[in-house]
């Protein structure tokens, strides 16, 4: 009772957890070890059919290139019509148009050079032409064979019963090549007959190749594979054991279908058969391997595959086993300490070192509570600045409008005692102030930022002997356009005091509506300025992070401060869509062009909206 009480302690944890792993793996681990030896079997046989076939196939296309070399050269000496023209007529036996022995040297000539040219590419063959009336053509000379004797085959009497381009297969025969006859007992022929022009027969070709050729393929195979060519008749017309040719193939039963390959029992030991036909000749491919040879190779790999995944998984089970007891251990104990922050203890802490996802875990557990500490204190303190900053915001506040309403009341009594410059005055102040004191304002109306540089030219005529004019050319769909205050005001300064020098003049401020841009131009007729000042000038402000201060007492045009502020700011606003462009001559004045393109544009609407 004791050991299971314990058994149930904060162990049970690391007990499940390990006991449940375990179950998991063993039931499909054993499952699919049973599996994979049932799968195995069938898998093993696929393979040696698969490796079987392959085999065969490839042997097959050789054996197939021997035999289509002997077809093309029948089908060459059988369609060539300058060859067939000169055959016929060495086959006519009537004496009236004997040829000249010239000529006939000639046409003798020509076949022989037709024959030698075709027999160049591929294996050695013999070709015999022989005609109806004994006449004959080779690539051999008669003391090798006799062409004549070729009537007294038993296969030679078929070849009247062909027709058209009918070939007739002539199996393995003992070799009739004298020079053949030591080193190859058996030849392979294909004869076909060579007709005119009424389908009578004039002639026949022959060619022929050593039955070697094509057991040379079957003698380079390794291993006890047994591969043989067969006729029809299941007949074995080639074999690398020259004393099994001619004799019957016993194991004829075991080939059921075209193409396809099986397992058979001889003598109790199972061995693996394959064929392949060769479709113009009606002749196969037989292969027969031992199936234990045919599958060694493979069933080894299989059984060390078997043996290397039992092993794993006795190692895999071992190592699960400690890596879980050392998981669940810092587990169990990272449980505990949230179950005491869950009861309020923001003081406990984990302390798990170590490096693996748990002591990472634990690690940012430990920062999360002293960050939940730190919050606390700091939502206290912000809590109580909160309440101090409403308090000085609200104070912020009263100040200006008391300002503003005192400096009405002077306006009003002004205005009473009928000096209504000065409370014109008065009132373009209050109205500048109050501009210039409201946050909240971001940007405001083009219609807005005219009427304050009215305010503040107005102010400025006060101020100087001389009296500077502005005059306003603003299309209405301009009016709504929001931009950031004080754009045009700082333009204004600069043309007052650098280019008309505080002395009477004018400014021109207008707008240009083009089709895909918005184009503001402050315009005065002062001093303007030369060509390197006006470079200067552009250069500086196009790079206003660069800025370098210009005192009045060293330029004779505009100050570059107010304006790259004015195109910084502008930039931020609009973007790409923004472009400032600045034009003067000494003596003509200077233009300021504030170019906007309508994609960047924002009205009043649009930014309410928003």
């Amino acid at each position: 009772m004791q050991k299971r009480h314990w058994m149930l302690q904060p162990k049970s944890f690391r007990f499940k957890v390990i006991f449940i792993s375990i179950i998991c793996l063993v039931i499909p681990a054993t499952i699919s070890l049973l599996i994979y030896n049932y799968l195995t079997t069938d898998t093993l046989k696929e393979q040696a059919l698969s490796n079987a076939n392959r085999e065969l196939t490839i042997a097959n296309e050789y054996v197939e290139k021997l035999l289509e070399d002997m077809l093309y050269i029948t089908n060459f000496i059988q369609l060539d019509a300058e060859m067939n023209t000169i055959l016929k007529e060495k086959a006519k036996s009537n004496t009236s148009s004997i040829p000249s022995e010239y000529e006939s040297f000639i046409d003798e000539n020509r076949i022989n050079k037709t024959i030698e040219n075709i027999t160049l590419v591929g294996e050695k063959s013999y070709v015999t032409i022989l005609l109806k009336n004994g006449k004959s053509y080779t690539n051999y000379s008669n003391w090798d064979y006799d062409p004549n004797q070729l009537v007294n085959e038993d296969w030679f009497k078929q070849l009247d019963d062909l027709k058209g381009y009918e070939s007739l297969w002539i199996g393995s025969q003992p070799t009739m090549f004298k020079s053949e006859i030591k080193n190859n007992p058996y030849q392979i022929s294909v004869a076909r007959t060579l007709r005119d022009e009424n389908v009578k027969v004039y002639g026949y070709v022959i060619v022929t190749i050593m039955e070697n050729k094509i057991n040379e393929l079957f003698s380079g195979l390794q291993g006890h594979e047994e591969m043989m060519l067969l006729n029809a008749s299941n007949q074995i017309l080639s074999h690398r054991d020259d004393s099994r040719i001619g004799g019957k193939f016993q194991y004829s039963s075991q080939l059921k279908e075209q193409n396809s390959s099986n397992i058979f029992q001889i003598s109790k030991k199972d061995y693996l058969i394959a064929e392949h036909n060769i479709s113009f000749t009606g002749w196969k491919l037989v292969s027969i391997v031992p199936y234990k040879q045919a599958v060694n190779k493979i069933n080894s790999i299989f059984n060390k595959v078997f043996v290397v995944q039992v092993v794993s998984f006795a190692l895999f089970l071992f190592l699960m086993a400690y890596l879980l007891r050392t998981i669940t251990k810092p587990i169990v104990h990272l449980g505990n300490v949230a179950q005491s922050v869950k009861h309020g203890n923001l003081s406990v802490r984990s302390r798990i070192r170590s490096r693996d996802e748990v002591g990472r875990l634990s690690d940012s557990f430990d920062h999360m509570l002293d960050r939940v500490n730190e919050m606390i204190k700091e939502i206290t303190v912000t809590q109580e600045r909160k309440r101090k900053a409403e308090l000085a915001m609200l104070q912020a506040q009263i100040n200006p409008h008391f300002l503003f309403n005192v400096l009405n009341s002077i306006r009003m009594k002004v205005l009473v005692k009928g000096d209504k410059e000065s409370a014109n005055m008065i009132s373009s102040l209050s109205k500048l102030l109050r501009m210039t004191i409201d946050k909240n304002k971001e940007t405001i109306t083009f219609q807005e930022e005219v009427q304050m540089v009215l305010d503040y030219v107005h102010l400025m005529n006060m101020r100087q002997k001389e009296e500077v004019k502005v005059e306003l050319q603003i299309h209405e769909e301009a009016n709504s356009l929001r931009i950031p205050r004080f754009i045009l005001q700082p333009i204004i300064e600069n043309s007052i005091i650098h280019g008309l020098s505080q002395s009477e003049g004018t400014i021109v401020v207008r707008t240009e509506m083009k089709a895909s841009q918005l184009v503001i131009v402050i315009e005065d007729d002062g001093q303007g300025m030369d060509q390197e000042s006006l470079v200067t000038l552009q250069r500086k402000v196009s790079q206003p992070s660069g800025i370098d201060f210009i005192s009045s007492e060293h330029t004779t045009g505009f100050s570059s401060l107010g304006l790259s502020n004015v195109y910084e700011r502008m930039f931020i606003t609009f973007g790409k869509s923004f472009h400032m462009d600045i034009q003067s001559k000494s003596g003509e004045g200077t233009k300021v062009f504030l170019t906007i393109h309508k994609g960047g544009c924002h009205t009043d609407v649009q930014s309410d909206a928003s």
